[in-house]
This record gives C-alpha cells, structure tokens and sequence, in this order.
C-alpha cells in the first residue's frame, strides 16, 4: 500500500544510495527524504547554481562531491570508493530555452551523464537498482488534448527536449542490452527504470528561467515577473509527488521485481494541468506581492500543451496524488513568504505533513 511505513520507510533504511544531482532543487528534496529514511546518501554534482539555494538550506549529514557528470574519470572513483546499491540519477542541463542558447553542453550533459551511470552501474556490481529521472518534454509532442503514454515515441522539437528523448532511448538500449530483466538472477543483478515527471513547484527553487522562482524574485524586487506563454497547458504539481513515485518505484527494484524495470509516468492529476497564467494567479492570490505582465516577444518554440498519462503507476505501481494544485501551491508559496519573512525553510515541516498524509490515505 502506498501508505504503509514499511513500503515507503524501511527499505533504504542503511543502503547505500547514490543521487547525482543532489544539488539542484528536486535532487536536494530527494536526498533530505532519503536522509529522514535513513539511508547512506551520496551525492555528485555541480555547485548550487544559486545563492541562496534549497541545498545548502537543508545542512543534511550526507557525502556531497562535487563533479561534472560529463568526468567518468572522477565519477568512477565515486562508484569505486562507495559503492552505491541504488542509484538516482537526477544530474541535468533540465531548461528549454538554455538549451536553445547552449545546445552542446545540453546534449552532452544530458545523454552521455546518463551514458556514463549506466556504464559504471554495469561496471560496479553493486548496484542493485537504478531509476534514471528524465522528463515529460522526452516525449515526440503533437500538441494534442491526449496525455502521453509510456509507449508514445519519444523525441523532442529543441535541444533539450530531443536530449531527454534519446537519455530515454539509451536508457532502454541498456535495459534490453546489459540489464535485461528477463536475465535477472542469472545474467546479472540489476534493474534499470526511467521516471518521466511533469513541472514540479515547491519552496526551494531559485533557478533561472523557471515559472515559480521567477514570480519570487519579482516579489522580493517589488517588480513584475514576465510571463512568456500564459496559455501554455502543464502538468503542476508539487515535487514531492514525482519523488515519492522515484522512491517507490526503486523499492521494486532493489527487491528484484522485474516487472517494474520500464519508463513511468508521474504527473497530477487531470485538476492539476492548468495555464501558466492561472499558476501565476494562484501565486498573487497567495502572496499580494506577486505582479505580472505578458511578454509576447517570445520567438523559441515551446510546447503549448502537454499532458502525461500515468495510469500505469496508479495501477501496477500503487502510486497517488496526495497534492492537488491548490495544495500544492499553498505549500509552495507559505515556504517563501515564511523564508522571506524570518529565513525559515520549511523543507522539513512540508515533507512531514505530506507522508502523513501519506499515511491517511491507504
């Protein structure tokens, strides 16, 4: 069951679990939870591309190096020297438009990072499981009402995009390649899942080019924050949904059910695909400060709609949405008005309220 302690709390208990990325914002998250689970975590990535930033806020007791997921040279002696059992890979150039501007670093960072885990996880026989996070943009959008299936093509209009598509695509060329599930056991011992996840909001983020810490910095500014595409449809939800779902669906993996190593679907529900405009609504009504304008001067292609299916992890999975928007938003909001207000970060207090929720709903 989705709510039961045992399900979500017991298994990391002590294991050796390695986040790449665990600097950036969902990275951060993911390893404060796996810390309260009482995992060994370690994390390689870039600085905090930010000041302030979620990271450095949480002070967690975990092993933090720092490295680019492009070095296999230097990622290699993280693999050797701590040898992970499960592995999460988050590390990522994660923006549209600075993939227009940096396309390279995009599609290098982007596929051969994820070329480079997967190899030394083929390599170093500890590990046991490995969720590879990507995103909802690696699918071949068509702009349609329908949400995307995990077996819709994947592709990409722009460079980012295409770089998650093909991450996806060498994600299952390993799969079926060296951690084929139908060799588990014998062949090898390890199960490979890639995780595909709509926009997340929640307090802690101050990257650039990003809605909700665009809306912040307008606030604090006393300025407004400009608004490219108001009536471009996402799937908002806050970024302990799509973690929850990671954390549950590596579960399977380290237990070596062999069913669960696929691409996953984790997004809201259909309440919570919304404009941009009706996202920076709901941020004003919760935060007086916040003031907008529309910015039609907009010439890169982004997706106007896109919704994903994940039926898949309702199902076969046991995965809920505890968050609806509004929820989601309150959340997201009170965490800056109150670090703003007194520097309190409420990472903490949010993750508690939200597995007891958890909880409640088995």
């Amino acid at each position: 069951m989705f709510g039961n302690r045992k399900f979500v709390f017991d298994v990391y208990r002590d294991k050796t679990v390695l986040v790449t990325g665990h600097t950036g914002f969902k990275g951060s998250w993911l390893c404060l939870w796996l810390e309260r689970l009482g995992a060994n975590v370690v994390g390689y990535a870039l600085n905090p591309s930010t000041r302030p930033n979620h990271f450095d806020l949480l002070k967690l007791g975990m092993v933090s190096i720092i490295g680019d997921i492009r070095d296999r040279e230097k990622l290699t002696r993280v693999f050797e020297t701590h040898l992970p059992e499960i592995v999460f890979h988050l590390a990522a150039q994660p923006l549209v438009r600075y993939g227009y501007a940096n396309p390279v670093d995009t599609l290098e960072i982007n596929i051969m990072g994820t070329v480079n885990v997967l190899e030394l996880s083929r390599k170093i026989k500890s590990v046991g499981a490995i969720v590879n996070v990507t995103s909802d943009k690696c699918y071949e959008n068509k702009e349609w009402l329908g949400s995307y299936r995990e077996t819709d093509p994947v592709g990409g209009y722009d460079p980012y995009s295409a770089s998650k598509g093909c991450a996806e695509i060498v994600t299952a060329a390993y799969r079926r390649s060296f951690f084929n599930p139908g060799g588990f056991g014998a062949n090898h011992n390890t199960l490979v899942a890639s995780a595909r996840a709509g926009n997340v909001i929640g307090g802690g983020d101050w990257s650039e080019d990003r809605l909700i810490p665009d809306i912040v910095r307008a606030a604090i500014g006393s300025g407004k924050v400009s608004i490219r595409n108001p009536k471009s449809v996402r799937p908002w939800q806050h970024v302990l949904e799509p973690l929850a779902g990671y954390l549950m669906l590596g579960e399977r993996l380290i237990q070596g059910k062999v069913e669960f190593a696929d691409a996953w679907n984790f997004g809201p529900g259909e309440e919570s695909h919304a404009k941009v405009e009706d996202i920076v609504n709901g941020a004003k009504k919760r935060w007086d400060r916040v003031e907008f304008e529309i910015n039609s001067d907009n010439t890169l292609h982004e997706a106007g709609i896109l919704k994903l299916d994940c039926s898949k992890a309702l199902v076969s999975l046991g995965w809920k949405h505890i968050w609806g928007l509004d929820q989601a938003l309150d959340a997201t909001m009170n965490w800056y008005r109150q670090y703003y207000a007194n520097g309190a970060t409420r990472s903490r207090e949010d993750l508690d309220t939200y597995t007891s929720l958890m909880e409640d709903k088995t």
